[in-house]
């Protein structure tokens, strides 16, 4: 894995801030040339620190505002990349992790409106895999945020 040094964070920062900026402001904010910058930006990408650039869309403006977050418990001992391959096919899942406690993942879930959501949800309990499911609707986003690469844990 690559070290990523001072300056390297920085240069991240400066993208997660704005993605869209040129190399040479970037390279003004970090004290480099634009040519270093981006020498360093290809090598992030290569390594996979990086790994790649994005329109951040709100989803309720493309009609997605509804979400919950599912709790999904299997049957039996199933392998993560099952049960990643039994979610993909699903249009809704936007994000799904393996979790600790009882529940054998995480489901994140984007839907049109109320009934989408409960269509959605009972394609997610039909898969074979799954023995039962534990939702939970957001009312509201109360804080969301990119990673911060120069807060240090």
């Amino acid at each position: 894995m690559l070290r990523v040094d001072t300056i390297d964070h920085r240069i991240i920062s400066c993208l997660v801030s704005n993605a869209r900026s040129s190399y040479a402001e970037i390279g003004a904010a970090v004290g480099l040339s634009a040519p270093a910058v981006k020498r360093r930006v290809d090598r992030l990408l290569d390594t996979g620190v990086l790994q790649g650039f994005t329109a951040v869309v709100d989803p309720e403006a493309l009609g997605w505002g509804t979400e919950a977050f599912v709790e999904v418990h299997c049957r039996g001992n199933v392998a993560p990349g099952e049960i990643k391959a039994n979610l993909e096919p699903l249009p809704e899942v936007v994000a799904a992790y393996t979790v600790s406690g009882a529940a054998d993942a995480i489901v994140h879930l984007r839907a049109s409106d109320i009934h989408h959501l409960e269509t959605a949800l009972e394609r997610l309990r039909s898969v074979e895999i799954i023995d039962r499911t534990v939702s939970t609707v957001v009312l509201s986003r109360l804080l969301e945020r990119p990673p911060a690469p120069d807060q240090q844990a």
